[in-house]
């Protein structure tokens, strides 16, 4: 772990067969909260598509892009040289706009009630995601997060704290996979995500669910076609637990490697 970045190391679980990562904007909530702040007060959505569009091409890389992304933010909002989209003003419109999956809690139940744990995976901040958790989903508090943080300075402006920064990803979620690809047995691993932020994770999972978007805004989908690497398509949790339903309950290894096969077949 980076001096620059002391943010705890993430609880690992051991014993288990099968374990759900999810990247959270946009996956589990229905935008992407970065997006919209970034939409709203900062660059601009033409702007921030733009960047977007670079980092999946690998011109430029995520840590850097968003990075810009915050700048845009605090340099938009200025008046007389004073910060007036603080972090806070963020938060709070994050939390008043961004809403949830609303068949996401009924899937982290399901989970549960099978020995499923749900970890979350965001390239966000861990307070925004909170602020959203704690008015949707009160209840999943206890959910574990492993995210990026924030600084915030005397005039009002913030910043980012990457969980890796020296990585171009800033938080490199492959990491997070990492522990239980490594495992003897390795758990079955599915992976949720939709963007930019979750190329690094693609390759690493078992089974990769990839959101699809119907504004169009499909660059983990893109990335997964022109690089030929497996993944299912789905837009509410309720039709991905059905696919998991069916891996879970397999009578044999033979009939669940069938089950994985069938659903997440190459790409041509």
């Amino acid at each position: 772990m980076s001096q620059e970045s002391p943010l705890s190391e993430p609880v690992i679980y051991h014993g288990k067969k099968f374990i759900v990562l999810s990247d959270w904007d946009g996956t589990i909530t229905t935008q992407d909260s970065n997006d919209f702040v970034t939409d709203t007060f900062g660059m601009g959505r033409s702007d921030r598509v733009l960047l977007n569009q670079r980092i999946r091409k690998g011109e430029d890389n995520f840590r850097d892009g968003f990075r810009k992304m915050i700048v845009s933010i605090n340099e938009n909002g200025k008046e007389e040289g004073k910060v007036t989209h603080t972090f806070e003003f963020c938060k709070n419109a994050v939390a008043e706009n961004i809403k949830v999956d609303d068949t996401f809690k009924g899937f982290y139940e399901f989970c549960e009630m099978n020995d499923i744990p749900v970890v979350i995976v965001s390239s966000g901040m861990e307070p925004i995601i909170r602020a959203v958790l704690n008015k949707y989903l009160a209840s999943l508090d206890g959910i574990q997060i492993i995210s990026n943080e924030v600084k915030t300075y005397d005039d009002g402006s913030w910043d980012i704290q990457y969980r890796h920064p020296e990585s171009g990803f800033g938080h490199d979620k492959s990491k997070a996979i990492a522990p239980y690809r490594n495992m003897d047995p390795a758990p079955i691993v599915f992976f949720f995500g939709d963007g930019v932020s979750d190329l690094s994770a693609a390759r690493g999972a078992t089974c990769l669910f990839v959101k699809f978007k119907p504004n169009g805004e499909n660059e983990l989908m893109e990335y997964c076609i022109i690089n030929k690497i497996k993944h299912r398509l789905f837009q509410s949790f309720e039709e991905a637990q059905g696919v998991i339903k069916l891996i879970i309950f397999a009578k044999t290894e033979e009939e669940r490697q069938d089950i994985i096969a069938r659903e997440w077949p190459e790409v041509a």
